[in-house]
């Protein structure tokens, strides 16, 4: 048996990056896992190349289109997950974006649209998933997803930032109002990872000017990493799974570090 065997599990953002990597682990950790991504073409065709380890992890996959802005869209993948597989265990809060502007030509338009997503996305989740949790009874776990910007202010991304710091003041707020319901709310801030938002944000560093070569951005972030190195998704997901698995039951309204020793706290 897996550690998340027979735990039913939504992750958004999950049709690339770290939420792909996140839901590929719980599958192999035994878990039923809807993937959930606002391109819903490409999610789907994360899931359908998620079968074969569904099955030899034990569990279920699916897949759901859903803009996390849009209540009404994430009751829908919700309903869509419920109706798949049972229930709603574990709610991973994944999906977020980044444009990064220079501090004073951050403009309105920019500000709303990473809030919009990295904020208020993260609180519809979070509620929409507690009250599914109620609902159906036993408690169950909301994961959220900082970043070392939720514990230092950047720059070129300040709206990143602030957004980010507003997922731990959620994930604060959410662990105190629901642990009557014994649902758990934790969070997990990568660092410097590998992905391809990395990489879009690379192109647009270049774009405003604040570097001027691809991948000088990420060489400049990531060279105080302890572990010498930048992480790859993978090296997320043995959080990701402990979050989502018993282990971590008495664990609740914590941010967990994943940075490779980049930002000490």
């Amino acid at each position: 048996m897996g550690r998340v065997s027979g735990r039913s599990c939504i992750v958004t953002g999950a049709a690339q990056g770290i939420g792909r990597a996140i839901g590929e682990a719980l599958l192999d950790a035994g878990a039923d896992v809807c993937f959930a991504d606002i391109n819903g073409e490409k999610v789907a065709g994360v899931a359908e190349a998620s079968r074969q380890r569904a099955e030899a992890g034990g569990g279920r996959v699916t897949s759901a289109a859903v803009d996390v802005t849009d209540r009404a869209q994430v009751r829908a993948m919700i309903a869509h997950a419920v109706e798949m597989f049972g229930k709603l265990d574990v709610k991973f809060n994944n999906a977020g974006v980044n444009k990064p502007m220079n501090f004073l030509d951050v403009t309105e338009d920019n500000w709303n649209f990473i809030m919009g997503v990295n904020g208020l996305g993260c609180m519809i989740g979070m509620q929409e998933a507690a009250r599914q949790m109620i609902a159906q009874g036993g408690g169950g776990k909301i994961v959220n997803t900082a970043s070392i910007a939720s514990r230092q202010g950047f720059d070129n991304v300040a709206p990143y930032c602030a957004s980010k710091w507003a997922v731990v003041s959620l994930t604060q707020s959410g662990a105190r109002d629901l642990a009557k319901h014994d649902i758990t709310v934790t969070g997990f801030a990568p660092g410097v990872v590998a992905t391809e938002m990395w990489e879009e944000v690379d192109r647009d560093l270049m774009a405003i000017g604040a570097s001027e070569r691809p991948g000088q951005a990420m060489e400049e972030f990531s060279a105080d990493i302890l572990k010498g190195r930048v992480a790859t998704p993978e090296d997320i997901t043995g959080t990701t799974t402990f979050l989502a698995s018993r282990d971590s039951d008495y664990m609740t309204g914590q941010i967990v570090m994943i940075d490779g020793g980049m930002t000490l706290v």
